[in-house]
């Protein structure tokens, strides 16, 4: 049976407590709202008890930020898009930010299984003074279980409309770009981070956003397989290849906390759930 689920997220500020009210259909989840840096940031862990996606299972998740608040999201572990008999598997999440609101939207990786047929998409839409900093990890086939990703495909979407588009198809028969040098070459997870605004970024802010993540590029394992650039003045996005998810989240954490420092005047401050 596919499971069709939906979870509706609002951040709102009530006195100096940024709080996250939550409803939902289906088995998504909103844990507990924690406070590991005070009452202005408000973390979630968002869950999906069956732990996958199988074909004909669609995932909706709605975010929105009131202005002045600030939220960050994040997942216990990986999503999983299983094999399917043809049905599609979709998740898909749109985000909205009033002005003068922050979002951290720091899911887990996504795992790839062979035959599945996927659809991950994000749209996010920010009024001016709204500032985001979020990532995408995709991983195909479980390497360390010898359990390649040798049938299936993932449709990928990322948007910021009018501002930013990426829009791929992953198809493991396509031997050109699952191996070649001019695709993933046997690279076998693929990662994003960026930071995208309402406004336009200041000169002098975004070099250093470039200067800081190419610091950290350079110190990574990932150097010769990542990179950072800004497509447009109101995007700021790191990309990398990686054989497995470890060095690819590691060096997005590096530049998350990195940036959260210099761009927001924040802390480190991770998930706790990540350290469980």
């Amino acid at each position: 049976m596919a499971w069709q689920a939906n979870l509706n997220l609002a951040y709102a500020r009530h006195g100096a407590r940024v709080v996250a009210h939550h409803q939902h259909s289906g088995p998504l989840r909103i844990l507990q709202s924690l406070y590991p840096e005070g009452d202005a940031i408000c973390h979630n862990v968002l869950v999906h008890p069956p732990g996958g996606l199988v074909g004909g299972d669609t995932l909706d998740i709605a975010v929105q930020a009131a202005s002045g608040t600030h939220g960050l999201v994040t997942t216990p572990g990986a999503t999983r898009f299983y094999r399917s008999d043809g049905p599609l598997a979709l998740q898909r999440t749109r985000i909205q930010l009033q002005a003068d609101s922050r979002l951290e939207w720091l899911p887990l990786e996504a795992l790839c299984y062979s035959d599945c047929q996927a659809e991950n998409r994000l749209q996010m839409e920010l009024e001016p003074g709204a500032e985001m900093l979020g990532w995408d990890v995709t991983a195909f086939g479980l390497p360390n279980a010898n359990l390649p990703f040798v049938k299936g495909s993932l449709a990928q979407h990322i948007e910021l409309p009018g501002v930013w588009l990426e829009r791929g198809r992953i198809d493991a028969a396509d031997t050109r770009l699952m191996d070649g040098p001019t695709g993933l070459a046997g690279a076998r997870c693929m990662a994003s981070l960026f930071f995208v605004t309402g406004s336009a970024i200041s000169r002098a802010r975004k070099q250093q956003a470039l200067d800081i993540a190419r610091e950290c590029i350079a110190a990574s394992e990932l150097a010769a397989t990542a990179g950072v650039t800004s497509p447009h003045g109101q995007v700021i996005v790191l990309r990398a290849l990686a054989p497995l998810v470890e060095p690819a989240m590691q060096l997005l954490r590096n530049v998350r906390n990195a940036w959260r420092q210099a761009l927001w005047q924040l802390p480190v401050c991770n998930p706790r759930i990540w350290s469980m």
